[in-house]
């Protein structure tokens, strides 16, 4: 079983309890226009230009056979024809500073497992475990399957982050192999949900229940885009939805991530939207969580509050 990643990071402590490992995969069926990991967005590999290393060798375009590198006029040094671009990888071979990578790997499931195996004496002590994340897990099913039931075979702890955008019965699959589902609920209005993500949330909503009538160990995160989804409408609105299905599962808030930013350029995009954009202070945090307080729902909130 084979499947593309991003990365395998570990000691990470905010994806789950105890000390983890969490594997981000590529693809999601959500465009998020906030995304913080947009490399994870689209489920292929694609080939990241970091500008500032560049030396402006050109030795990379030499090595390009398919005419998909040329030389830029002044500042990038080069170029790339992602249309033609066929990630043969001559030329991040070719490149002597390391300016161009790729965004991900095409990994198998023995691999990543193998990776994660190596501290589990720390997931043991810590009480923590395994986490798939992305992207988004239900995106590629069989393979984050795959990993999940290497792991519960080595009685690990074991975590999703999912959106929950994804047919039913695949989802039902995942129901006895993971330990927590973390899921994010994003924007509470359709209208708003499709705009901003670029589908409606209706099959998440439904899945939600399907989710909550059957497991308990649930925690929701709600991203903090000033402006989308930091309002105390949306926030109200998620958590009164929250508590009709289940007043036992806790919201977590998630304050806005800057440095997302940077990952476009590395892409040859930009994105309006996450410039000059601020995590919330935290006088604003206290009132959304009041607001989900106000709505009879648990928070789970840090001293340091954490940024997703």
């Amino acid at each position: 079983m084979y499947g593309n990643i991003i990365d395998i990071k570990k000691f990470t402590v905010h994806d789950g309890p105890g000390l983890r490992s969490t594997v981000f995969l590529k693809g999601c069926p959500l465009s998020c226009v906030w995304c913080h990991n947009p490399e994870g967005i689209d489920g292929r590999i694609r080939l990241w230009y970091f500008e500032r290393k560049c030396i402006g060798c050109h030795k990379c375009v030499a090595a390009c056979k398919n005419g998909a590198l040329f030389i830029g006029d002044a500042s990038p040094h080069i170029v790339i024809d992602r249309e033609k671009c066929i990630n043969a990888g001559s030329c991040v071979e070719a490149c002597p500073t390391g300016a161009l990578s790729f965004d991900g790997k095409r990994v198998s499931q023995k691999e990543v497992v193998d990776v994660l195996l190596e501290d589990k004496p720390f997931y043991d002590k810590s009480g923590g475990g395994i986490t798939i994340s992305g992207g988004e897990p239900l995106f590629q099913p069989e393979f984050s399957l795959g990993i999940l039931k290497d792991c519960k075979k080595h009685k690990m702890h074991t975590a999703i982050e999912t959106c929950l955008y994804a047919k039913k019965e695949i989802l039902e699959k995942f129901f006895d192999h993971v330990d927590l589902f973390i899921v994010d609920l994003k924007i509470f209005d359709p209208v708003a949900h499709k705009k901003y993500t670029g589908e409606g949330n209706g099959l998440i909503k439904s899945n939600f229940e399907f989710l909550a009538s059957e497991k308990e160990n649930i925690l929701v995160r709600i991203p903090l885009i000033p402006g989308i989804t930091a309002t105390k409408e949306n926030i109200g609105g998620i958590a009164a939805f929250v508590c009709k299905v289940s007043n036992k599962i806790p919201i977590e808030l998630m304050n806005f991530n800057p440095l997302g930013e940077n990952k476009y350029k590395l892409m040859g995009r930009t994105n309006e939207l996450l410039k000059g954009i601020k995590p919330l202070p935290e006088e604003e945090l206290d009132e959304l969580y009041q607001a989900i307080e106000d709505k009879g729902v648990k928070i789970v909130r840090e001293k340091k509050v954490k940024r997703w």
